[in-house]
């Protein structure tokens, strides 16, 4: 079997390629370049001229032919731009699950199978397994990382049978730890290499002056809600209540600063607001693109941070396992996850003809439209995922 290694120059592509040529497949790399510019990007964090000399010498240590494919082009039209177009509308994309069923996953892919890949295999920390059903099909499952710690599954949350069908995660079923001595004991180049931080491909940003690439700044107010607002407001009783998101106005609150622009904050963002004169620090909680408002709460447990349930529209209900997907009227608890790291949350999926309701049996911090839910079976395996509407 020939299998194209997605060689990044990080520790963990490095070792996942030299652990499938230990195990004597027909193995070659590949590095892909998928940013260029770096307008944003802070200087010295994940240049992409590094990172490909590294894998350049990772992969002559191994010993496995090395390619080169510039994918830039792609990325930008494909996740760039989306991610661009998701913060102009007000909403926080996450651009590296993207990356991943839109490149890693489909663009990539197709270039290594042009090489003569069979597979292709990547350093994510996660497993896939495989069953045959009862008509003789073989169904495949994505299972989260044995290392809790660093269980990437979430990333993958949006790719189907296809593309799982021609995955290799090598290293899944290791920790961290695990991984870096075998890097040091086969004296790879990226052994004592730190782990990348930031955008997909992009690498760490200062994000308000990426986006200004395309997003012109401009100046609204800071609105403060005080906690004595919640008082007052009838409690939700049904279930669109509680996924609907509280909507505010100036008069609800006091304005206590400015910003640049809402479409440059997220909610639940408390860095770079510069808003002093509180006693605890002040929170995002929500943002009105059309006036311009930035609504903030003192305190990581203000009320306006928590919610109860969110919805997934019909259109962005995605299914890893369509054997398993709902019809609307059907309801399933599930473990979910609503962004990357966080510990599973336990949660009812309740589908409707509309689209997708998530109920959590504790009310989660900081849902924000546009990332991805994404939920589990009890046994970690990652069945589905949706992009969140509110």
């Amino acid at each position: 079997m020939k299998i194209a290694v997605g060689l990044s120059g990080g520790v963990d592509s490095s070792v996942a390629a030299l652990l499938l040529k230990q195990q004597g497949y027909d193995v070659f790399a590949i590095f892909m370049q998928n940013w260029n510019d770096s307008t944003g990007t802070l200087h010295g964090d994940c240049e992409w001229e590094e990172e490909l000399s590294v894998a350049r010498m990772v992969a002559k240590k191994i010993g496995i032919p090395f390619h080169f494919v510039d994918l830039s082009a792609e990325y930008r039209k494909r996740v760039v731009d989306y991610m661009f177009a998701e913060y102009a509308a007000g909403r926080t994309p996450n651009p590296d699950v993207l990356c991943n069923s839109e490149i890693k996953f489909d663009a990539f892919l197709q270039h290594a199978q042009s090489l003569g890949a069979d597979m292709v295999a990547t350093g994510h920390y996660c497993r896939k397994e495989s069953f045959t059903d009862a008509d003789g099909k073989t169904v495949y499952r994505l299972l989260a990382g044995s290392d809790s710690n660093k269980d990437q599954s979430y990333f993958l949350c949006q790719l189907n049978q296809e593309q799982l069908s021609k995955a290799l995660f090598p290293i899944g079923h290791l920790e961290k730890p695990e991984v870096r001595r075998i890097a040091r004991e086969a004296d790879l180049p990226s052994a004592a290499k730190k782990d990348s931080q930031g955008i997909c491909f992009v690498g760490k940003v200062d994000l308000p002056v990426f986006l200004q690439q395309q997003l012109k700044a401009r100046e609204g107010e800071a609105v403060e809600i005080l906690r004595g607002f919640y008082d007052g407001l009838p409690r939700a009783a049904t279930l669109e209540q509680m996924a609907e998101p509280i909507v505010y106005s100036r008069a609800d609150g006091r304005v206590v600063g400015r910003h640049d622009g809402v479409q440059f904050y997220t909610i639940g963002q408390r860095h770079g607001l510069n808003i002093g004169g509180h006693r605890e620090p002040l929170f995002v909680i929500a943002k009105d693109p059309a006036e311009n408002i930035l609504y903030l709460g003192e305190g990581a447990t203000h009320p306006g941070l928590f919610r109860p349930a969110l919805f997934i529209k019909e259109s962005d209900i995605h299914w890893i396992r369509p054997d398993l997907e709902m019809t609307p009227g059907q309801e399933r608890d599930a473990m979910v996850r609503i962004r990357y790291r966080q510990p599973l949350q336990k949660g009812r999926l309740i589908r409707r003809k509309e689209g997708m309701y998530i109920l959590f049996e504790q009310p989660q911090r900081g849902v924000t439209a546009g990332q991805f839910a994404a939920w589990y079976t009890g046994e970690g395996e990652l069945t589905g995922s949706g992009t969140i509407a509110r």
